[in-house]
This record gives C-alpha cells, structure tokens and sequence, in this order.
C-alpha cells in the first residue's frame, strides 16, 4: 500500500533505518521557471526516493510501484550550451560544509531539473579536470558466443568512495589529499560514468546522493534509489553529508520500474548494517523482465562469517524477487568485501539460481577471476583484492563485452585514489544481452 512522505518517514524511523542527515544542497536548472532553485532544502531526515514491494518474505520498506514518466534520452535533448552553462554552474558550486537547520522530515519524488546533454556534460567535466593527469585507457574485452537480441543492456557496478571516509576515515598514506577534493573528485565520478553511459548503474559508498547524483542522473534520463546504512560510518566523521548507501539507477527510455525493494540483510535472524537494493525492470524494447540488485557486505578481515549469513539472506531476497531458476533473470552487483575462496563468493557461484560472474570472462579459461578489483595502500601497508562483482543469470543472459582493468603500471605506485582516479575501487562494466528463449539450456 503506497504510504505519503510523512508515513513513510515515520516507518522508517521506527525501524532505525535511516539515521539523522546533513544533506548540502545543489542548484540546477528547473522546468517550471527556467531559473535556479535549490532541489533538496536541508532536511533532518531521507528516505528512499523510490520503494516498492510485492513478496512480504522480502524486508523492506514498501510502495506500489508506478511506471516511470517524463522518459528523456539524454542523447536526444538540447544542448545545454557553453561551458558557462546552469548545470556547470551548479556543479561548480562549493558544496555547504557547515551544520543545516532542521527542516521537513521527508521528501519523496523525482527532481524538478531540466534534461541535459551527457556530451556537453562531459565535456565540462573535462574542462574541470584539464590540470590533472590523463585518465586510465582502458578497453572492452568480447568474449563471443552470445546470440544477443537487439542492443546489449550495459552495466557498471562500482563503490565510488564515501566522500566522509576518503577524508576522513580510510587513510590513503600515498594520496594527496588535495586530490581528494570534493569539488573535482566529483567531476572524475561523473566523468567515469559518462564515459560509459550505463543503462544500469549500480554504486556503493554514496554519501552525496541527493545533492548531485540524484538530480545530475536524473537530468541525464537516469531514475534513482537510495539505501542508506543505519550506522554509516560516515556520521562519525565531522561535516559528514549524511551516511553512505547503495544506489540502483536506470534509464527511464530503456526500462520502467516494475517492483523495487530495500533491503536490511540479516544474520542470525538480526538485522545489521548491511543493505541491499532489489528491482524489477521491464525491458521497453523487448517487454521482458530483469530483477537487479545492488548491495555491499560488511568489509574487513575477520568477519567472513558474517558476510556469509548477509549473502544467504540476499540470496533468499532474490530468490523472493526473481521467482527462482527458472524465474526472471538477474543481474547482481556489489562490493562483496570479498576474494574469490571465500564462502560468500562459493555461496553465490553454486546457488540454485544459477548465477555466474561476469569478470570472469576476462580470463583465458573463462573461470578465474581478475587480480585486483582495489589497490589502495594504507598504513598497514599495500591491499591489492578482488572484492566487487556483476553476477548474472548465466542460462538467460548472455555476455557480449567486459571492460578491462588497468594495469599496475598505468595505475602508478601510489594506487588508488589518485589525482587521475576517484575511488580506491575500480569500476566494472559489461555488456549483457537477453538470450532468446530457444537458446536456453535444458534445465535438469
């Protein structure tokens, strides 16, 4: 049953999932006037921008869904114009670091901005960056033997970074904190992902979601959701945004929302810090369905067991939401704070939804994952690990590309973050198209 913004705020405060926010806000071009006008005012609290369930097995927070209006392509819109254009402008603006009065509780809704053009976009996003070295060159890999349907469906899953905890709590011994400067570091994101223009965008560590990734995407044609941590550790630093979540976008020209879920995963029958966010998309073109997820599992050594009770229970949610193996196909992406032995990753490689890891395809023999997925060095020293991933129904869903990684000489010594780089994770993208229905496997 669709609750109000009030209702819904207050559900889930009651749960204790959505924690008090400073949230900055960002100017950006609306359609009503033409003119500038601040999208988010400071609020006490946020909550998903958009929830929805149907399977009660599945906690979340829950909405009806309703298909996705005032579909733009953002490679069909008006150009935006020179580099003194509204939207640079906005973004240019330095972002408000100081405490925010309290305000309305809650806010739902798409924002109000016009539509803006990615090329133009990048360019200025360039154009900001023109001091700093070189971005990473880095080409697609076709593995061949997928009979695709129409164009490929392109993901990228990537931990971007918590602004908070890049300066705050993560210490980068080896990289400059001046490269760590919000007002550029969130032009190279941008960058990153306009230089590959997803149909779906699956992010972790998002800590400035509603000040420029919910209304720069959704000018760009994109639709948002966002899971905040209950206990982000971002709240611990000083002049925080707000917690760090998972965020799940698509393009509204490729698909409408059918069912959306966010997710707490449990242990032990405990809820922790963890989240996830699960949805059902419909294939404009074709008609067909896809259930995406995007999570982030609890890091660190020593708590392997925990990351594999929070993977069990994603895998139930998923299984809830995709109606199994011989359901609607999936697409799942995180950072799983995980290497390949551990039992999370076994967990997710033998599940009877018959999931399979894309990056895999990199490799010559097809079953080995890439060496590194993050390079960072911290005092403790130099973490080179394959922690992220893009699983995918492998008996529905075809690989057509995989975009390759860097090496460790074009990363440099230092790693990651970087002045040329703006997360201590890379991002992953594929190419995924729906096999035809006569191609699939006879299932057992």
């Amino acid at each position: 049953m669709y609750q109000g913004p009030g209702r819904l705020c207050s559900a889930l405060l009651q749960r204790d999932i959505v924690p008090v926010l400073r949230v900055s806000t960002l100017c950006l071009p609306v359609k009503r006037s033409g003119g500038l006008k601040r999208l988010f005012p400071p609020a006490k609290y946020r909550c998903c921008h958009s929830v929805c369930v149907k399977n009660p097995n599945i906690t979340a927070v829950a909405s009806k869904a309703a298909p996705a209006s005032g579909s733009v392509d953002s490679r069909n819109v008006c150009s935006m114009g020179g580099s003194s254009s509204r939207l640079y402008n906005a973004l240019a603006q330095t972002l408000s670091s100081g405490p925010t009065p309290q305000t309305e509780p809650c806010q739902e809704g798409a924002p109000d901005v016009e539509p803006c053009d990615a090329d133009e976009l990048r360019r200025q996003c360039e154009e900001v960056l023109r001091n700093r070295p070189p971005r990473f060159q880095r080409g697609f890999v076709f593995p061949g033997g997928s009979a695709h349907q129409g164009r490929p469906i392109r993901v990228m899953q990537w931990n971007i970074l918590a602004q908070a905890l890049g300066e705050g709590k993560d210490s980068f011994v080896q990289c400059p904190l001046e490269a760590l400067n919000w007002s550029e570091r969130k032009y190279l994101i941008l960058e990153e992902i306009l230089t590959y223009r997803p149909d779906i965008l699956c992010l972790q560590e998002v800590d400035h979601y509603f000040d420029t990734f919910q209304p720069v995407l959704y000018s760009l044609g994109y639709h948002g959701t966002f899971c905040p941590k209950p206990w982000s550790p971002c709240l611990d630093v000083e002049r925080n945004n707000g917690p760090d979540g998972c965020a799940l976008f698509f393009r509204r020209d490729r698909f409408e929302l059918v069912d959306s879920a966010s997710v707490r995963l449990a242990a032990a029958m405990l809820k922790t810090n963890q989240v996830a966010v699960i949805q059902t998309l419909r294939c404009r073109a074709t008609g067909r369905s896809l259930c995406v997820a995007v999570t982030h599992l609890k890091a660190r050594s020593g708590w392997e067991r925990l990351r594999s009770a929070q993977g069990s229970d994603l895998l139930r949610n998923l299984q809830a939401a995709s109606g199994g193996r011989c359901g609607v196909p999936l697409l799942v992406c995180g950072d799983f704070n995980a290497e390949p032995g551990e039992d999370v990753y076994r967990r997710f490689s033998s599940s009877s939804l018959d999931l399979d890891s894309a990056y895999k395809r990199l490799s010559a023999d097809g079953l080995t994952e890439p060496s590194y997925t993050t390079w960072k060095i911290r005092p403790s020293g130099e973490s080179c690990h394959t922690l992220d991933y893009i699983w995918y129904s492998h008996r529905a869903l075809g690989v057509d590309a995989v975009l390759g990684f860097p090496t460790a000489e074009q990363i440099g010594p230092n790693r990651l973050p970087s002045f040329n780089y703006p997360s201590d994770h890379l991002s992953l993208v594929c190419d995924f198209s729906f096999l035809p229905p006569t191609d699939r496997p006879v299932q057992p």
